[in-house]
């Protein structure tokens, strides 16, 4: 930052000491532009952000990310295009959808040489660096520093691949990502570049394992039951045959971290040992010691049914939220590292999710619907020069749209093959945010595979909802979002409703006219291969509690 004002400071000063310049021919100098740190997480629920005001949010404030919303901008409607790890951060760094970025679903390979928003941004003149999780095949490019996760990452001593060695180092994953990204941007801070940095969280996804400071944390707190918590799915066939619910198919061990028996630390159903294996001694000495009074109460009151879901809802929920706590405290770290170096005028700081995410809604667990709850994803956005504090914006937003965004704060051209467009004029007032989209496109893959939820593709206005289910079922729904936000009333072919269907039905069909939709994405699979596909999962699931 010293080097960059200094040349500013020389420029002027060569100017006005020139005597046989005419004063109509001083030059003026370039703008600053911005560094900018983009903060995402993984399956952070909006309804888990207190800034957003959910009841489950008010029991378990995040102070530090709420900050950003006060300081500038919260957006009440932003959506991802294809609720899943992988495909979201190929949209995020591509601004192009799953199928023309090539990055459909977990497993397939995301194409590094492609044009992408860090590679945009080096030839604007900014140093790029990622820290944390990448989740994409093959390694970053676009950056001129990485160190990212191994895989999906471990929340103990993870393993950080940097350039061409892998390391494993001790401590918790949040906390390391956080002091890793402080330090980088405190070595770059003062070059003669704005610095660009994607740090990027581990946490919360699954298997929720809060930092040892914060295992009990929300132990006496009781979250409210969703209303949709026993919910039947009544018209809804695909949400009828996923497995993605808290009481059926999450795994009493490794998800929930209940015991074999009291006074056991030995962990129930944990078809994945890794997590819990590789904490040092001391760190399982503590973990086990945290866990083992709640669990022996457990195993005493031999719960069953109703009572049994309702418990396991709880426990989800507490570690859920308890390991989101040390994201937030990160969040404050940078913050005040910015506050304190004198950057945060200058800094454009991001606070987002790679999708939504469930916290018991319809009983579930996990992402992947075109429902709401999983679609809509948070985010907020701090620029004190150029964003208004507590800034609410409603406009209908995607993450398609961040990488337009962001090169249009960093004052570089938006490549004409974008299929997102920038928030900046929303954030200038110069563009109604009722006029910026009146309707989105959505579009998921990932089936046969984990949760098990069918492929499906729709469109989703400021009030409707159409979605169509396809592979090894073909099935419609529609859905009111006014008078149902929950959507748990199927619509479709109601003769209310007719004429809202017509119209739908063709909005989609321009949509995907408009973004290069071809037949290739409706592919179906072999009814055999869906059949082992759930034989694998039960075999997998084992025997619950019941």
């Amino acid at each position: 930052m010293f080097k960059r004002v200094l040349y500013t400071t020389l420029a002027i000063l060569a100017i006005t000491s020139c005597g046989k310049k005419k004063e109509a021919e001083t030059t003026q100098t370039e703008p600053l532009k911005p560094n900018i740190i983009f903060i995402m997480t993984d399956d952070h629920a909006l309804q888990a952000i207190s800034a957003y005001g959910h009841p489950i949010s008010q029991l378990a404030k995040t102070p530090n990310i709420d900050r950003l919303a006060q300081n500038g901008a919260l957006f009440t409607n932003n959506f991802c295009t294809n609720s899943l790890c992988g495909p979201s951060r190929a949209t995020i760094l591509t601004g192009k959808f799953s199928h023309l970025n090539g990055f459909r679903m977990n497993g397939d390979k995301f194409d590094n040489d492609q044009p992408t928003l860090p590679k945009y941004l080096q030839q604007a003149g900014y140093k790029t660096a990622i820290i944390g999780k990448w989740h994409l095949s093959g390694t970053p490019t676009g950056f001129d520093y990485w160190d990212i996760l191994n895989d999906q990452g471990n929340y103990y001593n993870p393993q950080f691949i940097k350039q061409q060695d892998t390391t494993v180092t001790e401590g918790y994953a949040t906390d390391l990502i956080t002091d890793k990204s402080i330090d980088w941007i405190n070595r770059n801070k003062n070059g003669d570049k704005p610095f660009f940095i994607m740090v990027h969280h581990k946490a919360p996804h699954r298997n929720w394992m809060p930092a040892l400071r914060h295992v009990n944390m929300y132990d006496t707190v009781h979250f409210p039951l969703p209303d949709t918590y026993f919910s039947k799915h009544e018209g809804q066939l695909a949400a009828q045959q996923q497995l993605m619910t808290v009481y059926d198919n999450m795994y009493e061990g490794h998800d929930l971290k209940l015991t074999k028996k009291e006074g056991s630390p030995e962990l129930a159903h944990n078809p994945w040992t890794t997590d819990f294996d590789r904490m040092t001694p001391e760190q399982r000495k503590i973990w086990d010691n945290a866990y083992q009074a709640k669990n022996d109460a457990f195993h005493r009151a031999n719960l069953h049914g109703k009572e049994l879901a309702e418990y396991k809802y709880q426990r989800y929920v507490q570690d859920y939220l308890a390991t989101i706590a040390s994201v937030d405290e990160g969040v404050g770290k940078i913050l005040d590292y910015l506050d304190a170096n004198g950057l945060t005028e200058n800094t454009i700081v991001v606070y987002t999710s790679d999708q939504g995410f469930y916290m018991g809604e319809n009983g579930w667990f996990d992402k992947r619907f075109m429902y709401d709850i999983s679609m809509k994803q948070p985010l907020l956005i701090q620029y004190p020069p150029k964003i208004q504090k507590e800034s609410v914006v409603p406009a209908m937003t995607q993450n398609l749209d961040f990488a337009a965004t962001l090169l249009d704060y960093a004052g570089a051209t938006i490549p004409d093959d974008f299929q997102g467009q920038s928030i900046k004029p929303i954030l200038d007032n110069k563009v109604n945010p009722d006029d910026f989209r009146d309707a989105l496109y959505y579009h998921y893959y990932d089936f046969p595979a984990f949760h098990m939820v069918k492929r499906h593709y729709g469109v989703r206005t400021k009030r409707y909802k159409l979605i169509h289910f396809y592979d090894d079922i073909d099935v419609w729904e529609m859905y009111d979002l006014k008078t149902d936000p929950e959507e748990q009333h199927n619509l479709y072919d109601d003769p209310n409703y007719t004429d809202i269907q017509k119209q739908l039905h063709n909005r989609l069909k321009e949509l995907q006219k408009q973004y290069k939709v071809t037949d290739e994405e409706f592919k179906t699979t072999p009814k055999e291969r869906v059949e082992k596909t759930y034989e694998n999962f039960r075999k997998l699931r084992g025997t619950p509690m019941k």
